[in-house]
């Protein structure tokens, strides 16, 4: 949801009218702020003859007149897809209506509802390089990202978390819903009486309660170890941190336009092991290390980010690569896309 945001706000910023059709749960949090129209999807299941893929067939059947009421009277110049099932009966019904469709890819491949739209949109914005798709319809824009994601900033984000700014910052998240393992080295090897450095834990909401109880009883010092279920500041966090340590999903775009430097833990059971192709992508430019959710441990975590905090040097480089990998521009790039489209339609 949040690079369709992105998107939608620099529109709006460029005079643009923009209407979202979305899930009934992301209905709500739009209404008052954007149009919207609600269209009740779920994805298939990967087993395929899963019962649950026959209630997907249903609601895709009904979805489908409900789509085109609903691009009737919109009317809409263009239709854009931010990756999820949702995409595809809207933008390919757009494609059948003659209305020109771009796609936004978030990983290092391609999801099963871009595939499926590839014949029918006329521009898929890629986050990362992926060999094969080279040809004018695919172009490398870089994962969009809201104004106040790039305009985070060390000082607001020191101020934000009540930092001591003359102490490293490391940030450790595991996406929305947290990460067991990230959290369980975490805790086993920076929650300690004699912490150094500052932490940012952002464990997620389901794990809070039990790693509060973890951090309490070993007595880490709550002005070095701050334990958060979740943040709505997390570019700020990252801004604020001289190395971060995560999984590398969509919050790898962000590290990078924010010129982090990283160790990386990518999801195991990621679809098509994306999360790993996103992470060699960083590695391999030099803003990165990877490790194995397996291989994941307090000893070897404690050991890369002791040793990265006791040589500045390959922590200004890798950040200065981060930097460079980042895409910044990536929002303005996709409307730039879109409004293209838009003018050769006419």
């Amino acid at each position: 949801m949040a690079p369709a945001l992105a998107v939608a706000e620099e529109l709006a910023a460029r005079g643009a009218r923009v209407s979202f059709v979305t899930t009934p749960s992301q209905f709500a949090r739009l209404q008052g702020t954007w149009e919207a129209d609600a269209l009740e999807m779920r994805g298939f299941e990967r087993r395929l003859l899963a019962r649950a893929n026959l209630r997907t067939l249903f609601l895709l059947a009904a979805a489908a007149p409900r789509t085109w009421r609903i691009l009737s009277r919109r009317q809409p110049h263009c239709v854009v897809g931010a990756g999820g099932y949702l995409s595809g009966p809207v933008v390919l019904l757009g494609a059948l209506r003659g209305i020109p469709g771009v796609a936004l890819e978030a990983d290092a491949h391609l999801g099963v509802t871009n595939r499926l739209l590839k014949p029918f949109v006329r521009r898929l914005c890629l986050s990362f390089p992926i060999a094969g798709l080279e040809s004018e319809k695919f172009v490398v824009t870089g994962r969009p990202l809201s104004r106040r994601q790039l305009e985070a900033s060390r000082e607001v984000g020191l101020a934000s978390f009540g930092l001591i700014p003359v102490l490293p910052v490391v940030l450790v998240f595991g996406g929305s819903q947290g990460a067991q393992s990230i959290n369980r080295a975490c805790l086993d090897a920076f929650a300690t009486r004699d912490l150094a450095f500052q932490v940012i834990h952002v464990c997620g909401e389901r794990n809070y309660q039990e790693v509060r109880a973890e951090v309490e009883r070993r007595g880490a010092p709550v002005e070095r170890y701050r334990l958060l279920a979740y943040t709505d500041h997390l570019a700020d966090a990252m801004a604020a941190a001289d190395l971060v340590v995560g999984r590398s999903g969509g919050s790898l775009a962000e590290i990078a336009a924010l010129g982090r430097p990283a160790i990386l833990v990518p999801y195991p059971y990621a679809t098509a092991d994306h999360q790993r192709k996103n992470a060699r992508w960083a590695e391999q430019g030099g803003a990165a290390l990877v490790v194995d959710d397996a291989a994941l441990n307090a000893d070897l975590l404690g050991r890369l980010v002791h040793g990265l905090l006791a040589d500045p040097s390959r922590l200004r480089a890798m950040a200065a690569a981060s930097r460079q990998l980042g895409r910044p521009q990536a929002t303005v790039q996709v409307v730039d896309e879109i409004e293209r489209l838009v003018k050769e339609r006419g």
